[in-house]
Order: C-alpha cells, then structure tokens, then sequence
C-alpha cells in the first residue's frame, strides 16, 4: 500500500464504546474520491487458557446514501426490542440474585454428572 492511500484510510472522526469484552469503534474515513463514509467496528476479547489473547473484529461500511434508512431500522429494532422485553438486562449474567440462584442449584443438586465432564466441580473444594 502507499503512503497516498495509507493517508486516505487515516481515521477523520473516531469514537470508541467500552461494553464489556466487547469494543465498538464509530470511525469516519475518506474514500479516493474525498467523500466521507462510516465504519462500525466490534471488536470482542478472547483469552486463551494460557492467559493470552486475541481479538476478533467484524466491520459495517455505512455509506451516505444509506445513512437516512440505517437510522430508521436501527431505530424501529431497538425500540421494538424496548417496547417488547423493557430496558432491563434479561440473561444469568445480569439477574441481580445471579450467584444465589447459581448457589441454591449447586446445593440442590443432588443429579450426579457423567464422569470426566467439566461441569463436575465441587464449589465447597475452592
């Protein structure tokens, strides 16, 4: 790549979202012709179990032209998905008696699990 069209892909407009293990970058680039578009970038941290890792990155180009219309079913979906479920978080990892709930299951297990499975861990041990 040369300089020319390093420069061109330079970033005129950044602004990054921190959610969690995952990123999202709203970059506003230039295309050759010197017009401006718009990249979405989700980047989501990965660890290995040797404690390294790795990012995995999936982009969105978001052109002028669809600018009007992106909004609009941006917009209806997220307000759907309101209207419909509320604004409140709903998954284990969000319920506020999360580790209460996971303790009672634990303690009231009494199913044995398959040996060898990764599942097979005694809580009162750690």
């Amino acid at each position: 790549m040369s300089e020319k069209e390093f420069i061109e892909q330079d970033e005129i407009f950044s602004q990054v979202l921190r959610a969690g293990r995952r990123t999202y970058f709203f970059d506003v680039r230039e295309t050759k012709a010197g017009d401006y578009y718009l990249t979405i970038t989700e980047s989501k941290k990965f660890t290995h179990d040797d404690g390294s890792f790795h990012y995995k990155k999936h982009k969105i180009y978001l052109y002028k032209e669809d600018f009007d219309v992106f909004n609009e079913m941006l917009q209806k979906s997220t307000g759907y998905i309101v209207e419909e479920k509320g604004e409140e978080v709903i998954s284990e990892r969000h319920q506020k008696d999360f580790n209460k709930t996971n303790e009672e299951e634990v303690n009231n297990s009494t199913e044995e699990k398959p040996s060898g499975s990764f599942t097979d861990i005694s809580f009162e041990d750690i």
